[in-house]
């Protein structure tokens, strides 16, 4: 019995995807709730944890800044999927939910992941270092794809409302996803020493990379923990949204909720990889994750679009568009030293903070 224990112990990451995907199964076409929720939950926790561990894996094998982006993009992937699913189901009050999951993405990645992954750098090492000028990179192209999605739409007058006309979202589609592609052949191929830690730092990682079989498995383990995160996620919004509307908060609040939850493997992965020196991955991951948020889900909506019927709101309100425009000013004096101590973490997740905040108190 001792053995069997500990050689579970030892493959849970193995197990627990697994599980969690079996649990998603069954509770899919239910209506959890009491017990069953906890249950939910639980699975969720365990799906984020062994995500991060795969994660780590592929990156290992792949080597950077290939790892943070197949994270990233894995993550974004399986998140746009929910997005689309529940615009299908959700009707007129769903209008919203691709700008604010994506603006909550955003918020999310360049407050709180960046300003954790500083605080945690810079406690190690009195002093953060990463790269500027990949990571300037990566800044510059996240606010232009925010300003060309999210805040066009509310200044545009071809349509009513903070909206944009076919035409104009079939641009912004476009214009999103060749920068995206755009960034990654910059990130991977053309400048790929932009985006690499600039200095030696502490690896308790082994020194062989792993099999290419090892690695192909614990990919195929991390987008099944994947699909369980978000999944699950999706189970459990109707009771956050019930204790969200208990609680007499506004419905943008479970939102927030939401996209906390799916953010958490790279939240996670970002601590980590901090923990260990690694700041620029850390980065990486941030903002790899806010380009890819916007980059896939506005092409994908747009394409969508043609048989989900109904309005389609992109358009920022003044307070998220003031709270848009500190992160990038913000983000971009604290990118051009290339580094950053406590104080500059402690802003970040003040910005994430008030986000919050807002969202809960508008």
């Amino acid at each position: 019995m001792g053995c069997m224990m500990r050689a579970l112990t030892r493959h849970w990451t193995t197990y627990v995807p697994l599980l969690a995907a079996l649990i998603l199964a069954i509770a899919w076409f239910s209506h959890p709730s009491g017990p069953v929720v906890l249950v939910l939950v639980l699975a969720l926790a365990g799906a984020v944890l062994s995500a991060v561990q795969h994660a780590e894996v592929v990156a290992h094998r792949v080597g950077e800044p290939f790892g943070s982006l197949v994270l990233a993009v894995a993550v974004t992937v399986i998140e746009v999927g929910l997005i689309l699913t529940l615009m299908a189901s959700g009707g007129p009050d769903a209008s919203s939910l691709a700008r604010d999951t994506v603006f909550a993405a955003v918020m999310i990645t360049c407050n709180g992941i960046v300003g954790l992954s500083l605080l945690v750098g810079a406690i190690r090492r009195r002093v953060a270092v990463f790269n500027a000028e990949g990571t300037g990179a990566a800044l510059a192209t996240v606010a232009t794809l925010a300003t060309l999605s999210l805040v066009l739409p509310t200044f545009t007058t071809s349509k009513p409302g903070p909206e944009f006309s076919g035409s104009q979202l079939a641009f912004a589609a476009v214009a999103s996803l060749l920068l995206y592609g755009l960034f990654v052949a910059v990130q991977t191929i053309r400048h790929r020493e932009d985006f690499l830690p600039v200095e030696n730092a502490d690896d308790d990682e082994p020194h062989e990379p792993p099999t290419g079989r090892a690695a192909l498995r614990s990919l195929a383990l991390l987008l099944i923990a994947l699909i369980g995160v978000v999944g699950l996620a999706k189970l459990v919004s109707p009771a956050i949204e019930t204790g969200v509307h208990a609680a007499g908060l506004p419905r943008s609040a479970v939102g927030v909720v939401i996209a906390l939850l799916v953010l958490l493997p790279e939240t996670l992965a970002a601590v980590r990889v901090a923990r260990r020196d690694k700041v620029q991955i850390s980065l990486n991951l941030a903002l790899g994750s806010a380009m890819a948020s916007i980059g896939l889900t506005i092409p994908a909506i747009a394409l969508a679009s043609i048989w989900i019927s109904g309005p389609l709101t992109l358009g920022l309100g003044a307070t998220q568009m003031v709270l848009l425009a500190l992160t990038v000013v913000v983000g971009a004096l604290t990118v051009v030293p290339g580094r950053a101590t406590l104080l500059q973490g402690g802003v970040h997740l003040v910005l994430f903070a008030a986000f919050v905040f807002l969202a809960v108190s508008p």
